[in-house]
């Protein structure tokens, strides 16, 4: 073991959670780089129409959990509360959690935590979260050998051990590397396995969701996706709290029983949110509103662009029967039955 080296995972999170790691600086994830919260309060519009449907399908219980894991620095919760009806938001638990200290002058009716409460009902949702998850990395040597990837604080990496165990096994399941080419890289998820099982068992009962960049076994990257994120802008990944270090998510590894895996662009459609432009009608009926709709639709089609946010991937695990299928197209239990039903 080379000396001055870590494993990536021991590494990232030195350098992203440490005490001057990446994310407990002031200006948070928001001063670096721009999620689908950032993009547009439609965003927290779908989540709040979501959360909606989750409290209908439990019966509208006395008390509704929301825990936004991953939480930056409040920017989803504070929409989803400005989005939800009086009536909800009187039941209304809302959770972040976050390793970074609460930010000032966060409504106070958020409890900020720095890990999962646990017993509660309701949805967890998890937006670009998992792909900070450290993990470790393998990379195969001249002879197609599965070998840890281990670097130093500058960045500079070298090949360790041959992988073993547990990491080998979850290797041959989901991103085998024996006989691969040299330099082939695959990125070891299973510390995100576990962190999303322990997430979903934190619901007595709900919907637990995950959103991120995501690929599965049969397109997994042959190098890898690990990379650095400084100012919007991407650089080289180095372990100094310098910037941000994230890969992309192997969630059909961590989908457990009852699970699907879908896009954004089709949950979100499902949702309400698609993008089309208002009728030019409008434009003589209603000229400002027309302009705000035009707006509204230039923010959806930027979240539902299969080429951008839209290609994320949403893996939704329902916990209990009463929340299966709350993405269906066309299902909205909010609304009431429909006719014909009840």
């Amino acid at each position: 073991m080379a000396s001055g080296t870590r494993t990536w995972r021991a590494a990232t999170e030195a350098a992203l959670y440490g005490p001057n790691g990446f994310y407990r600086r002031p200006e948070g994830p928001a001063g670096h780089f721009r999620t689908s919260v950032h993009a547009s309060p439609l965003y927290a519009g779908a989540v709040a129409g979501l959360l909606r449907r989750v409290d209908a399908a439990l019966g509208h219980p006395a008390e509704l959990a929301f825990t936004d894991v991953g939480a930056g620095r409040g920017e989803l919760l504070t929409g989803v509360l400005a989005a939800v009806p009086d009536e909800l938001a009187g039941r209304l638990r809302p959770y972040a959690v976050e390793r970074a200290d609460r930010p000032a002058g966060l409504d106070r009716r958020i409890t900020w935590l720095s890990d999962i409460p646990t017993g509660v009902e309701g949805l967890l949702f998890a937006n670009e979260w998992l792909d900070n998850v450290p993990l470790d990395l393998a990379e195969a040597d001249a002879e197609g050998t599965a070998r840890e990837v281990r670097v130093q604080e500058d960045g500079e990496e070298l090949l360790g051990e041959p992988v073993r165990g547990e990491d080998a096994a979850w290797l041959a399941r989901w991103w085998p590397l024996d006989g691969a080419p040299p330099g082939s890289r695959a990125e070891i998820g299973r510390p995100r396995d576990a962190a999303w099982a322990r997430a979903v068992g934190s619901l007595r009962a709900g919907l637990a969701v995950a959103v991120d960049y995501a690929h599965e076994r049969g397109s997994r990257p042959p190098f890898g996706t690990l990379a650095g994120f400084r100012e919007g802008r991407e650089v080289r990944p180095v372990p100094d709290g310098s910037c941000d270090i994230t890969a992309h998510v192997a969630l059909d590894a961590c989908a457990g029983p009852g699970s699907s895996l879908l896009t954004q662009r089709a949950a979100l459609r499902a949702l309400g949110v698609d993008g089309g432009r208002p009728p030019l009608s409008l434009a003589s009926s209603d000229p400002a509103g027309y302009v705000r709709a035009l707006a509204a639709a230039g923010e959806a089609a930027e979240l539902t662009a299969p080429a951008g946010l839209g290609g994320f991937g949403w893996l939704v695990q329902p916990v209990g029967d009463a929340c299966a299928g709350l993405l269906e197209a066309g299902r909205d239990p909010a609304a009431g039955p429909s006719a014909g039903e009840g």
